[in-house]
């Protein structure tokens, strides 16, 4: 996509995203779109790099020890950010404590910090990151991420 198009896009979901929210919510959401990666568009990503993203935090995650499968990562993966890995929750109760859920899983950050999966990026709306992170928590509190089919 061309950057004019990309920046348009991402100014008017913005946009959009920022006459919905309160001032404490639209100060978290700048902060949050100013240290997004920049080739993630704040949109649905398509399946073919969902399909990559998946696949190599499975390749991590095999690697660690982290149990689940592709279609238990997936299934997750769309219900919590429609496939958005610059998605960001800025109206549940965790968003109203502070610490609004963030990228394709929905991580909080005390939750990306304690189950952070050595050998992946520390930003958590990185998708592999993100990805494995909320895999690791799921496999200490439900045993897979296989094992969740709502909100975690």
């Amino acid at each position: 996509m061309h950057p004019i198009l990309h920046l348009r896009r991402a100014t008017l979901g913005l946009v959009s995203r920022l006459a919905k929210t309160s001032v404490v919510a639209v100060a978290a959401l700048l902060l949050g779109a100013a240290l997004a990666p920049g080739p993630a568009a704040a949109a649905p990503a398509s399946d073919e790099r969902l399909d990559g993203w998946i696949r190599h935090s499975l390749v991590v995650m095999d690697i660690h020890g982290i149990p689940g499968s592709y279609d238990g990562i997936k299934r997750n993966l769309i219900r919590e950010s429609s496939g958005d890995p610059l998605a960001i929750n800025l109206w549940d109760s965790n968003a109203r404590a502070g610490t609004p859920s963030k990228g394709l899983m929905q991580v909080i950050d005390p939750t990306f910090t304690a189950y952070h999966v050595d050998g992946t990026s520390w930003d958590i709306y990185d998708p592999i990151a993100n990805i494995t992170a909320a895999c690791n928590y799921a496999a200490h509190r439900y045993g897979s991420i296989d094992n969740v089919n709502g909100p975690y």
